[in-house]
């Protein structure tokens, strides 16, 4: 098989398995308060949560992203590898915080790790960080 399409399956792999991660990090943030104050069961929130995330994936497209990713990093610096590792770089943000009970956001900890995936990227290829 390709490299090419072996790197890019893993890519797409390791993105579900942050998608994943993230659904389980960030979902009690999402109905916790909900939750604690009885106005909705837990089943109820989840349900409430699910629906809204469904309607604002279509009502909202990529507004959101576009606007956070604009600029963040010079697309010159992005490759394959530096996607692949600012998510392993948010996965082990998410899981490490999740264990911790600390909250964090899965969304920053994913800009975080794009962020410092580029970042490590121009100091290795230019030798010095800017």
């Amino acid at each position: 098989m390709d490299q090419t399409l072996l790197l890019t399956a893993l890519i797409i792999t390791v993105a579900l398995a942050f998608d994943f991660i993230n659904g389980f990090h960030d979902a009690a943030n999402s109905v916790a308060t909900i939750v604690a104050t009885r106005v909705l069961s837990p089943f109820q929130a989840v349900l409430w949560a699910a629906f809204f995330n469904f309607i604002a994936a279509f009502s909202f497209e990529t507004g959101v992203a576009s606007t956070v990713g604009k600029g963040m990093v010079d697309l010159k610096v992005v490759t394959p590898l530096v996607i692949l590792a600012g998510l392993v770089g948010a996965i082990v943000w998410d899981l490490i915080t999740w264990y911790w009970g600390l909250p964090t956001s899965s969304s920053h900890a994913l800009m975080g790790g794009y962020a410092g995936a580029a970042m490590a990227k121009v100091a290795m290829t230019k030798g010095a960080v800017y």
